[in-house]
């Protein structure tokens, strides 16, 4: 039993459930840049290729072997338009997780800038100061 309480609190502790978090919006995260990238980002590129799909974009290595109407050996292709594609993604999603950093870091530079409560007396400055009281009364 000891085991399945201390994994639960594991799974409860504030880190992992926000690192869980994270993950998901990630992934979300991730979907929506996909879908910017193909389909609003990549159309234009590919208008402008000559109409074609952007992801299609390819160099023959090998043709593929077809008998009798079905296919004995697949094409092998190097497909960089896919490959641009997943770059162009990276570089979005680096770009944005970027100005959420920077934003972050400016808001604790804002936080650390702020002017700091007056700090009253040490511990030592009161001793100090009751003793020279106390030295005068005497006096």
């Amino acid at each position: 039993m000891a085991f399945f309480s201390d994994f639960k609190k594991f799974l409860l502790k504030g880190d992992i459930v926000n690192l869980a978090t994270a993950v998901i919006v990630g992934g979300a995260f991730g979907k929506i840049v996909t879908s910017f990238t193909n389909d609003i980002l990549m159309p234009p590129i590919g208008l402008l290729l000559g109409g074609k799909d952007f992801t299609n974009l390819s160099i023959m290595l090998k043709q593929a072997v077809i008998e009798n109407g079905e296919t004995v050996t697949e094409a092998v292709t190097i497909n960089y338009g896919s490959f641009i594609q997943t770059i162009l993604d990276f570089v979005i999603i680096g770009f944005c997780i970027f100005a959420l950093l920077r934003a972050y870091e400016k808001t604790k530079k804002k936080e650390e800038a702020a002017p700091a409560a007056p700090k009253g007396p040490t511990q030592e400055e009161l001793l100090m100061e009751i003793r020279d009281e106390l030295k005068k009364q005497n006096s």
